[in-house]
């Protein structure tokens, strides 16, 4: 949230000793005017908390009614579909604050509470991603010899480190996130109140690059290693299935950072830029403090995203639960062991390499190796 009215911050306090005499000359203040937010705002987060309850309430559902055995990437899901159900759960309180004029009237413990859920979302969302990726990457590229590294308690434990991670990032936000009074209002400010924008312009920075540049390069370059991989003959390393999953994976993931993370972190950091070191254009300051207000709410989107990532990326069952669903007649139908199942998924076995190994497997034995009179399809 920013003021109506924005001052400049004081040059003296920045620049240096040569800016004091006159600093009190430079504070002018620059009209924002905000209007748009009382109808874009409250109408962008009910569609997010709408879909994204649905979305994600739904993964929960089946993750824990008809997912019996969870393997690592499922684990990877659902404690990204836990991250955006927290954040979908705050955003009432911003839906009622944009449609009352940026009224606050909650008090100083749910902004900072809110405040905290929306980065908590944001950079949980990024970690775990990352975390599927090198799963995925594992997978595709080393299949055999990365299996150690690809075991559900590791999944768990990967998972506990993201999240442990992200709380020791974002403390220092629940002490920058308060409320404050613009015009005789009580605001829950966005960032931080005006006068400590200068110590959390260092921390915006460092977060910027620890919670978003860092995953992000590791993302594209187990990225780039899966497609250099992929786009080889397909005998050599994957089956189709496998194959699918895995541009399906890289598509969906690209297609986040590009709409949600990406130019949210551009906009912001720009806008902090901007705000500390450009203070003499005013025009400038309104047009980044607008493209940021634009895409802050945007990249809540990945809420609404993340759920694709698990219908796209799982098998065949949960394809057929939806579509069962929609037909209003699931049944029951014949399953593999789940160690069975379980195994494949480790090793990045399509269904192609299944069946041929289940066929070799109920394939008759050698005579040389068998009694001669035994029925070779005897069970």
């Amino acid at each position: 949230f920013f003021a109506q009215y924005m001052p400049w911050p004081d040059l003296g306090t920045w620049k240096g000793d040569r800016w004091s005499a006159n600093a009190s000359a430079r504070r002018r203040l620059c009209p924002l005017t905000e209007y748009y937010k009382q109808i874009y705002l409250p109408l962008t987060y009910s569609f997010i908390f709408v879909l994204g309850l649905l979305l994600n309430g739904t993964i929960l559902w089946l993750s824990f009614r008809r997912t019996k055995h969870w393997t690592s990437t499922t684990i990877y899901l659902v404690n990204l579909t836990v991250a955006d159900l927290l954040y979908v759960c705050s955003l009432p309180f911003l839906i009622v604050t944009y449609s009352l004029g940026d009224w606050w009237p909650f008090g100083e413990a749910l902004c900072k509470l809110v405040r905290f859920l929306f980065y908590t979302n944001l950079y949980s969302s990024i970690l775990l991603l990352t975390c599927i990726s090198v799963h995925r990457f594992l997978g595709v590229c080393y299949p055999i010899r990365s299996m150690a590294y690809r075991t559900r308690r590791l999944a768990l434990g990967g998972t506990g480190v993201s999240w442990a991670l992200v709380v020791l990032q974002l403390l220092p936000t629940l002490v920058f996130s308060r409320t404050g009074f613009i015009d005789g209002q009580i605001v829950c400010y966005d960032l931080t109140s005006p006068d400590n924008f200068d110590q959390f312009f260092a921390y915006g920075m460092m977060l910027t690059v620890s919670g978003f540049i860092l995953p992000f390069l590791i993302i594209l370059v187990c990225y780039s290693l899966m497609i250099k991989s992929l786009v080889k003959p397909e005998e050599t390393h994957t089956g189709g299935v496998v194959r699918a999953k895995s541009i399906r994976t890289i598509l969906l993931v690209c297609g986040l950072f590009a709409i949600c993370f990406v130019p949210f972190h551009v906009t912001r950091s720009v806008y902090l830029l901007v705000r500390v070191y450009h203070v003499h254009h005013c025009q400038v300051l309104k047009s980044v403090s607008m493209a940021y207000k634009i895409w802050r709410p945007l990249v809540s989107l990945n809420s609404c995203f993340n759920p694709l990532l698990y219908f796209l990326s799982g098998d065949s069952n949960r394809i057929r639960f939806i579509w069962e669903l929609r037909h209003n007649r699931v049944a029951c139908h014949p399953a593999r062991k789940p160690e069975q199942i379980h195994f494949d998924r480790e090793i990045g076995l399509g269904h192609a390499e299944r069946t041929t190994k289940l066929q070799r497997l109920s394939s008759p034995p050698h005579p040389s190796d068998t009694n001669p009179t035994a029925n070779p399809h005897a069970s």
